[in-house]
Parts: C-alpha cells; sequence; structure tokens
C-alpha cells in the first residue's frame, strides 16, 4: 500500500455563504466565533439550549425528543434537546474562545462529536449517543466517557462544531494512523477505528515511571484535531 502522508489540514475559520436544504448559514467572528442560521420554515435545527445568542421574534423555540431517554437519564445527559422552527434568524456560540464549523452529512453518512461540543443540527439527522467504555479508564480513571453521533438517511444534514482553539482535519486513508493526545480530538467518521495507546515511560536515574497516553484512528476517513485539548468529565 502507497499514499502520501499529509499533515492535518487547518478548517475554514470564516464562512459567508454556507447552504443546506432548508438552511442558510454564516460564521463569523475570530475570539468566539457566532453562527448565524437563517430557516426558510422547511427545516428546524436542534440544539442544547444553553447556546442560542440571539433570535427573531418570529422564530419559535421548542423542544427535539431524542431516543433513549432513560438511558440519557441515568448517564445525567439532556433528555430532551431544543429546537428552532422558522422562518426566521437564529445565532449561537459557545462560552469560551475556538473555531466553529460545519460539517455536511451526505446520505448514508455517520459522525461521532465529544460531548457537548455540537452547536446545532439540522432536524433531518438522525441523534444519538455512545458510551465508550475502557478507554477512559487508562486515560481520565473514569469508567467511560459519551460521544455524540449524528446520521444521515434520507438527506443531506449539517452539524455545526465548537472546538477549543483552531480544528484541523486530518483525512486518512484505508490503514493509515495517526495518534492524538485523548483530549485533542473532537469529530471522527464512523469509519474510523479508534483504540487506546500507552507508552510507558522509565525516568532513569529517578528511579519513577509514568505513561503517555493516545487514541490511535485507523483510516479510512476523517478525524478532526482541536489545538486547545480539553478533558471533560467522565461518565461513571
Amino acid at each position: 500500500m502507497s499514499y502520501q502522508v499529509q499533515a492535518p489540514q487547518l478548517l475554514p475559520t470564516t464562512i459567508q455563504d454556507g447552504q443546506a436544504p432548508g438552511v442558510r448559514y454564516r460564521i463569523q467572528g475570530e475570539l468566539v466565533p457566532v453562527l448565524h442560521i437563517w430557516l426558510d420554515g422547511t427545516m428546524p435545527v436542534f440544539f442544547e439550549h444553553h447556546v442560542v445568542l440571539w433570535k427573531n421574534p418570529a422564530l419559535t423555540i421548542g423542544m427535539h425528543a431524542v431516543k433513549g431517554a432513560f438511558k440519557r437519564m441515568m448517564a445525567g445527559m439532556p433528555i430532551l434537546l431544543t429546537e428552532a422552527r422558522g422562518p426566521g434568524e437564529v445565532a449561537f456560540s459557545r462560552d469560551g474562545a475556538g473555531h466553529v464549523f460545519p460539517l455536511h452529512l451526505r446520505p448514508g453518512m455517520a459522525l461521532q462529536v465529544r460531548e457537548h461540543q455540537y452547536l446545532a443540527a439540522t432536524a433531518n439527522l438522525e441523534y444519538g449517543f455512545t458510551r465508550v467504555r475502557g478507554v477512559a479508564n487508562m486515560l481520565f480513571g473514569g469508567t467511560g466517557f459519551f460521544v455524540d453521533r449524528f446520521a444521515a438517511t434520507q438527506s443531506e444534514g449539517v452539524v455545526w462544531l465548537h472546538g477549543y482553539g483552531n480544528v484541523f482535519e486530518k483525512q486518512l486513508a484505508p490503514g493509515e494512523q495517526v495518534d492524538v493526545e485523548p483530549g485533542g480530538w473532537i469529530y471522527r467518521d464512523e469509519s474510523v477505528r479508534m483504540e487506546p495507546m500507552v507508552y510507558g515511560l522509565k525516568t532513569g536515574m529517578f528511579g519513577g515511571s509514568g505513561n503517555l497516553v493516545f487514541n490511535r484512528f485507523t483510516g479510512p476517513g476523517r478525524v478532526g484535531i482541536q489545538s486547545m485539548y480539553v478533558h471533560l468529565p467522565t461518565a461513571d
């Protein structure tokens, strides 16, 4: 197998005229960027309630039910998400410096995202969550952590994410691998496999030892890497 290895590429930090079925959007701002979405009335968007910055009065806000409500409640996650319906404009931002960017999903595509790092998504995307067990035992001292899952089934949809610092995307060829600091990845295509790698370190004359831990991603598919990595609380 031969391929040319390429470094991760910085994703666009400003978008003026993004479009998808039922929505138009713009992303602006350098330190704490803002996502503006225009809804034409045919496509709602759903989001966590605390990320709305402002909206047109005519735009209505309601609840977006999700599957697995009991499991979510037991995991300490929101049972219901918030939904905006147009026509009208709504703006989102997360209370932290970083990078806001879109990921368009065509039918048949699925994406896994670190918990609490998505801003909004079009309502035609199928939404769920997955508990990742075992990995966090070595990484964070817990029993697992959660990732959000977005999947396009019948039509193209968009999920908008917030990364800390700037976000770079690594496109992995089949079998190609990259090791990422555990708090540094933000999303991965479902086709990308993730596994922990632990390197034991010896400090020699001082007689001590420690572990250096990475997540190893194996292609094919995309991996998003944020430059300001974070270690979120783990799930018990």
